[in-house]
């Protein structure tokens, strides 16, 4: 790995960190009785007002880390990465024209079309990205991997002892499902 690709890896690797810091703690306040009262019912808030803009941001980021690997370090997606892909470029897709169209008639129309459309896709994309991280850890195949091209346990890097290509994508996966649940349905796009 050349010093630019090492360094660019060393930034979103720590930034991922950071991400399941704030996916564990956004957790915690959904699943417990932090989310009814006090600053807990404020942060809820807060990520529920702006959860398109923050998947938006999310999506996108990982459109462009996707991109850098694939096109800037030459590292070869495998069968896994594919479908990972096309599971957050839709719901990058999603997240530009919602932040386009942000009338008010569109976002009577489409606002619980763009919230449960990427969540069902975000949870889709989440599994898949988990099977990929469980394959690249040890796990045994479920489904075999194709014999041409990169094998779906190949790891490229790892970092934190954790970190991988598709941690990344479990990470945004899981964010965009988080922002999404605190997203009150009818408050819009």
């Amino acid at each position: 790995m050349t010093p630019t690709i090492q360094s660019i890896t060393d930034i979103l690797s720590f930034l991922t960190v950071l991400a399941d810091i704030l996916a564990v703690f956004l957790f915690v306040i959904l699943t417990t009785s932090l989310r009814d009262k006090g600053w807990g019912k404020r942060v809820g808030m807060f990520f529920g007002k702006y959860a398109v803009l923050f998947s938006f941001i999310v999506s996108i980021g990982g459109v462009i880390g996707s991109l850098f690997y694939s096109e800037f370090a030459h590292f070869r997606p495998c069968e896994l990465c594919v479908l990972e892909r096309g599971f957050l470029y839709t719901i990058a897709v999603i997240f530009v024209v919602a932040m386009i169209e942000r009338k008010e008639e569109h976002v009577r129309q489409y606002g619980n079309f763009v919230r449960n459309c990427t969540l069902i896709l975000s949870v889709a994309g989440l599994l898949v990205s988990a099977y990929h991280s469980w394959l690249q850890f040890g796990g045994g195949s479920v489904v075999p991997c194709s014999a041409t091209g990169v094998s779906c346990a190949f790891v490229y890097f790892i970092e934190y002892g954790y970190v991988t290509i598709p941690m990344m994508a479990v990470t945004a996966f899981a964010l965009v499902i988080l922002f999404m649940t605190f997203h009150r349905k009818n408050s819009g796009i």
